[in-house]
């Protein structure tokens, strides 16, 4: 097993993923991208476990999911409540934001971000929502 219990059908997956990266996570990534955010650096559609994360800074073992609206059903909210215990247990922080923030506040979603980056760890709960 490696770190993240990683496979070559999870790695496919993840491609793909980044591939067909929508709007929202194409316009996030052009600023997370090369260490733009004071100094860390972050992986796109990076799998951990079952899942695949938006955006994963691992120096700061932060995870950055974008959400559209499939998040905010039943189905949607009960995926997402398993998905950010598992990460949890793996001590990974989660942030979320709805695409629709980003869109009326990228400045405001990207202080956010730092001010996540900035946190300690081992400081804080494993997980820290935005929507």
């Amino acid at each position: 097993m490696t770190h993240f219990n990683r496979t070559p059908l999870k790695t496919n997956r993840a491609r793909q993923l980044r591939a067909d990266a929508t709007v929202f996570e194409r316009k996030l990534w052009a600023h997370l991208r090369g260490a733009q955010m004071n100094g860390f650096a972050f992986r796109r559609q990076h799998p951990v476990g079952p899942y695949v994360l938006d955006f994963y800074c691992a120096a700061a073992k932060l995870a950055v999911e974008l959400d559209g609206d499939q998040h905010g059903t039943d189905a949607g909210l009960a995926y997402d409540a398993a998905r950010t215990r598992f990460l949890k247990q793996k001590h990974i922080r989660v942030i979320r934001f709805g695409n629709h923030e980003l869109n009326e506040n990228l400045v405001g979603v990207r202080d956010e971000i730092c001010r996540a980056l900035q946190l300690n760890p081992t400081d804080l709960p494993s997980t820290m929502n935005q929507s």
